[in-house]
C-alpha cells in the first residue's frame, strides 16, 4: 500500500505536490484561505478539505503516515517590520493547534517547515518551544536548514525543516542527513583556482540583445500584502539592457523560480479580475514551499516507512 500524507496549512499544495511525486497519497488537506482552496480544488478535486485548524478534531484526520505543513511564519519572520510577536502571535501561534492534533493522532512522522527566523525568534525561545512541545508528545526531533538553490531551484531560499519520528530516536537523523558528503568544486577551492563568482551576479540571457537578462539565482521571494508586490522585486527583477526597462517577475516566472509547474497557481474558475489574480498568485507563491526540497525529504521518509512499516499496513 502507498504511504499517506495529511496536509496542514496546505497553501497552494507545495507539500502535497512533493509528497505525491515521492509516491504518497494525500489523505486530507487543511487550508483556510479561499484563493488557495480554489487552487487545491483544481489539482485535488477528490481530496477532502478542512478549513480552520482551530476547529479540526482528531477524528477528522484519516489515519496517515506523515502529517506536515508550514505553519504561518508572519510572526517569526525576519522580513517583518517592527517587533515580532513570535509564537504568541495570532498567525504563528497556530502551531499550538497543530500540536494539539498531533498529540491526539500520533502520526509516525511529523514534518514542519518555517522561515530561518524561527531559530532566532525571541532569542531562540520560540524554536525551543516547538522542539520541546514535539518531544513531550513522544517525538524524537531533528532539524536542518536547507536552501532551495541546492535542489535545482533557481532561488536562494533558506528554510528550517523539523522532522519528528514517534518513539524512534534515530528516525529524524536518518531522514534529514545523508551518510556521506558530496565533493566540493575542488578546482575552484584551491588557492590557484578561479575566483568564485556569486550566483547572484551571474546572468542568463544576452546583454547585447533586445531580450531580457535575469540573475541565474533569484533572491528569496517573499509574500506581501501590497498590490502586485508579491516578490521583493527591488532585488529580483528583469532588466532589458538596451532599453533600460526594468520589470518585476510575472506570476508564471515566479512559479518557475519556486519550482512549481507552469500555471500551477491558477485557481479553479474565473471569478478573479486579472489584477486581483496576479496579486493573489504573488502572495500565495511567496508563502509557499519549494516542492523539490520537500520531495527530497518525502523520498527519504518513504524509504524510512518501507523499513519500519506504514501506518496503513500496521492498521491492516
Amino acid at each position: 500500500m502507498r504511504p499517506t500524507f495529511a496536509s496542514f496549512f496546505s497553501g497552494i499544495g507545495g507539500f502535497d505536490l512533493a509528497f505525491e511525486r515521492a509516491g504518497f497519497d494525500i489523505s486530507i488537506q487543511c487550508e483556510i484561505n479561499p484563493f488557495c482552496c480554489s487552487v487545491l480544488e483544481r489539482h485535488w478535486p477528490n481530496v477532502h478539505r478542512l478549513k480552520d485548524i482551530k476547529e479540526v478534531k482528531p477524528a477528522d484526520v484519516p489515519l496517515s503516515d506523515v502529517w506536515g505543513g508550514g505553519f504561518p511564519c508572519q510572526d517569526v519572520s525576519l522580513a517583518r517590520a517592527g517587533r515580532r510577536a513570535g509564537l504568541k502571535g495570532a498567525r504563528s501561534g497556530l502551531f499550538f493547534d497543530f500540536a494539539r492534533l498531533i498529540g491526539e493522532g500520533r502520526p509516525r512522522i511529523v514534518l514542519l517547515e518555517n522561515v530561518h527566523g524561527l531559530l532566532h525568534s525571541h532569542k531562540g525561545r520560540d524554536f525551543e518551544t516547538v522542539i520541546r512541545t514535539l518531544a513531550e508528545l513522544g517525538y524524537s526531533v531533528g532539524w536542518r536548514v536547507l536552501n532551495s538553490k541546492n535542489f535545482g531551484v533557481p532561488q536562494s531560499r533558506q528554510r528550517v525543516y523539523i522532522v519528528g519520528c514517534y518513539r524512534d530516536r534515530e528516525g529524524a537523523a536518518k531522514i534529514l542527513f545523508e551518510p556521506k558528503r558530496r565533493e566540493r568544486d575542488a578546482e575552484a577551492s584551491k588557492k590557484d583556482g578561479s575566483k568564485s563568482i556569486s550566483p547572484f551576479k551571474r546572468i542568463v540571457g544576452d546583454p547585447s540583445g533586445k531580450g531580457p537578462v535575469v540573475q541565474s539565482i533569484a533572491y528569496c521571494l517573499c509574500a506581501c500584502s501590497a498590490r502586485h508586490t508579491g516578490t521583493d522585486w527591488s532585488r529580483t527583477y528583469v532588466p532589458y539592457p538596451q532599453t533600460g526597462r526594468v520589470r518585476r517577475l510575472t506570476p508564471k516566472e515566479c512559479e518557475g523560480v519556486m519550482g512549481f509547474p507552469e500555471g500551477w497557481s491558477l485557481p479553479l474558475g474565473g471569478k478573479y479580475s486579472p489584477d486581483d489574480l496576479d496579486s493573489l498568485r504573488y502572495e500565495a507563491l511567496g508563502n509557499a514551499i519549494t516542492p523539490p526540497v520537500v520531495e527530497w525529504l518525502a523520498s527519504r521518509m518513504s524509504s524510512y516507512l518501507a523499513e519500519k512499516g506504514s501506518m496503513a499496513r500496521i492498521a491492516g
